[in-house]
């Protein structure tokens, strides 16, 4: 697997960097997904509704955008290493603050700086893969990150669920806080720069503004940006609703809906795989058709059930077919957004995924909005984000073949 414009890189230290990179992108699970089995406590012990902290979801997916549409010009202008250091500090630091947070209110403000830190981990390890690689290969790397990131909500949730056996959910960011320290050392010790002098670009705010323009003016890349985006979101309206449909609706403890939380997690690993194996002779293109049909499948199955009545057991293949979906469609629609913006990786990521956060934050507050005695809101909302995700990809991102990264 060779970088753009670089030689040939040893087996070894390919699998150094997927596991670096990896775990740096997987900082929205790990934010996200940790302390969700805790939100039903949480709504006790802060004296909130249910739609009342999930807005500290909605919260983490504002930092979420707003840290990346920062971050990613910051690092096409001065590196990659500084900003991505200086947002895994912060990350650590709000995580402390988070687990002291007396309200909702408070922790509401405190998740949006959490999730601003934790998305210079997200865009810039996407930025110095695009550094790397191109084509097939960007495509391909993509997937096996997806591999290392889909651990996180694998585990997420079973650490977030085990941590309230001994304490509190304040012991929740504690632990996120010293993932951070280990990943500030990670990134530290063993991520060395991959942006030169020479390719950085410098101009200021204007300049930011203006390359924001030029990439939204891209047709495919909106079709590739809204595609994915939407599947996205449809899993955040999953992760959202969830904790209060498996634990309060259906009765489940917190840790048997941490163990279904990974078991649909383990489906973005396996999809994962999935593509990084089958890119190279299906094309990116075509996975993104597969797991946009994977993902509407879901969203219908799942409806299906919560209108049938039929129990958990019921809703479970839809959640996991929406999830699974996700390791076949989010690297190979970020490669093909990105196959025509080589040169202005960060800011191009910035906008990608501030639209896929943007569209998590309007969400996760959406699907409580009828309390905790139906999960009909969230099966609707995940059917009308999948639908949409086909439409974008249907009207916007369906065309011959371009470039090296198309299929």
């Amino acid at each position: 697997m060779a970088p753009a414009g670089g030689p040939e890189r040893t087996r070894g230290a390919t699998v150094r960097l997927i596991v670096v990179l990896g775990a740096l992108s997987a900082f929205a699970p790990l934010a996200i997904d940790m302390y969700l089995p805790a939100l039903p406590a949480l709504t006790t012990d802060l004296h909130g509704s249910a739609s009342e902290i999930q807005l500290t979801l909605t919260a983490c997916f504002v930092g979420l955008a707003l840290g990346q549409i920062v971050a990613g010009p910051l690092s096409d202008a001065y590196g990659r290493r500084r900003p991505l250091l200086v947002g895994l500090a912060a990350f650590a630091v709000a995580s402390l603050l988070c687990a002291a947070a007396p309200s909702v209110a408070a922790l509401i403000v405190l998740r949006v700086v959490q999730g601003a830190a934790g998305a210079a981990g997200i865009v810039i390890s996407r930025a110095v893969v695009r550094d790397l690689f191109s084509g097939i290969e960007l495509a391909r790397f993509y997937a096996l990150t997806m591999i290392v990131n889909g651990a996180a909500p694998i585990l997420a949730p079973i650490v977030g669920g085990l941590v309230l056996l001994v304490t509190s959910w304040h012991g929740t960011f504690v632990v996120l806080a010293a993932i951070g320290v280990v990943l500030f050392l990670t990134a530290a010790l063993g991520l060395p720069e991959s942006l030169p002098p020479a390719a950085r670009r410098r101009g200021g705010v204007g300049a930011t503004v203006r390359t924001f323009r030029e990439v939204a003016g891209d047709r495919m890349f909106v079709g590739y940006a809204l595609a994915g985006g939407l599947a996205l979101a449809a899993m955040f309206a999953y992760i959202a609703g969830s904790p209060f449909v498996v634990e309060t609706l259906y009765g489940a403890s917190p840790q048997v809906f941490s163990l279904i939380f990974a078991t649909n997690a383990l489906g973005i690993v396996l999809a994962g795989q999935i593509s990084a194996i089958s890119v190279t002779r299906l094309g990116p293109q075509r996975l993104v058709v597969v797991g946009l049909a994977t993902s509407l499948t879901g969203a219908l199955v799942l409806l299906g059930a919560v209108v049938a009545g039929v129990g958990l057991i019921g809703i479970l293949p839809g959640f996991f077919l929406v999830t699974s979906s996700i390791g076949l469609i989010l690297p190979n629609a970020t490669a093909l957004a990105l196959a025509d913006h080589g040169h202005r990786a960060g800011s191009a990521l910035a906008l990608l995924g501030a639209l896929q956060y943007v569209v998590g934050a309007l969400v996760a507050p959406i699907v409580g909005i009828a309390g905790t005695g139906t999960a009909l809101p969230m099966a609707i909302v995940v059917a009308i984000l999948s639908l949409g995700a086909v439409a974008a990809y249907l009207g916007l991102a369906r065309s011959p073949a371009r470039g090296p990264a198309a299929a």
